[in-house]
């Protein structure tokens, strides 16, 4: 079992910067994909950057790729998102997911455990 919180949600302006940050406990989680998923208003869940704890890679969604970056900080069992130039776009409850799987995707279908979301307002 594990579980995960998020924070650093808040209300910014465009090209602004926000830093969320996800809280892991439980069972051993080194071999998780641990991935950051956003919801905006109206629209589907998308997966925007994933980690890969076995071997340090990162992906990211085409739609935040240079402007967004995963990090862990393993020492205090924290993921970041580090998220720039922030748009409108953006804005949209993010979720801190873990799971196992073959491949680390950037698809909720696979993702076992969910935070609860914390929120990005990103104004214009």
């Amino acid at each position: 079992q594990v579980q995960l919180v998020e924070s650093g949600g808040g209300s910014v302006e465009t090209g602004g910067s926000l830093r969320l940050a996800c809280v892991v406990s439980g069972n051993d989680y080194s071999s998780y994909c641990m991935t950051w998923f956003r919801q905006g208003p109206g629209k589907e869940r998308e997966g925007v950057a994933v980690f890969d704890s076995r071997d340090g890679s990162t992906r990211y969604s085409s739609s935040v790729t240079g402007r967004f970056t995963i990090s862990p900080d393993e020492a205090k069992k924290t993921h970041y998102l580090q998220m720039d130039s922030l748009k409108p776009e953006d804005t949209a409850v993010y979720y801190c997911a873990a799971t196992r799987h073959y491949y680390c995707l950037l698809d909720s279908s696979i993702y076992i455990y969910w935070g609860q979301g914390t929120r990005v307002t990103v104004s214009s």
